[in-house]
């Protein structure tokens, strides 16, 4: 019997030391060739100016305009001290002039209609409240023929995987997060079920070993 979804947080990472903490392990997942960077990309999202839902200390959105060209980003985020830390990675990258981090709500996003040529965001699904809220809201956002990537881990996984993923993490504090992110994510039928009553079409949901992704697109005739 599939457990219920435990809530881990509908505020993001505010704490100052849970946000170096949460920075450090997704430095250890690029360091480790980890990132979706390339299913991003793989997705049709590498062009023009692109929004991340979710972008945290910003390693895959920093990672994704290092592989295009000509492109903007933009990151939306729910904590203004993890939008401190990735303004520090971007600089790091020297990429400040392409990148911009904006903070608010995926719950009801500060941008205009039809703004932006693409949309992604991955391993913040687990943290929202009303997902279908926020698909309405990417697919608002994007410009017709526009395509969305969305990625996470998945709460049904192999217990095998749960037990190699919490091996390769190091401290107790990251296996916890690790552990609360697991048990709060969604399943591939969950997330298929609140697509529907959204009304979204052209989209399919891929289950991995590890988790899911949802890719989309936006036609004119939407």
């Amino acid at each position: 019997m599939m457990r219920s979804r435990v809530i881990e947080t509908s505020e993001g990472i505010q704490d100052e030391m849970e946000v170096r903490l949460f920075d450090e392990a997704k430095r250890m997942m690029r360091d480790r060739g980890w990132l979706e960077t390339n299913d991003v990309i793989g997705a049709g999202i590498d062009k023009g100016s692109v929004l991340e839902v979710g972008s945290g200390p910003d390693y895959l959105g920093l990672e994704w305009l290092k592989k295009t060209k000509k492109t903007r980003l933009t990151g939306l985020e729910i904590s203004s001290n993890m939008i401190k830390v990735a303004q520090k990675n971007a600089g790091e990258y020297g990429l400040e002039s392409r990148v911009r981090y904006v903070l608010g709500d995926a719950h009801k996003l500060p941008f205009n209609d039809n703004e932006f040529d693409g949309v992604f965001s991955c391993e913040s699904l687990h943290e929202w409240v009303k997902p279908g809220l926020i698909f309405s809201e990417i697919y608002r956002v994007l410009k017709p023929n526009g395509e969305f990537f969305v990625g996470d881990l998945r709460r049904d996984m192999n217990p095998f995987m749960v037990f190699l993923m919490k091996a390769l993490v190091k401290s107790r504090e990251m296996k916890e997060g690790l552990m609360s992110s697991i048990n709060a994510a969604y399943t591939a039928e969950e997330i298929k079920h609140m697509l529907v009553k959204t009304g979204i079409r052209n989209c399919s949901i891929h289950r991995n070993l590890m988790g899911i992704c949802i890719v989309g697109e936006k036609r004119v005739a939407d």
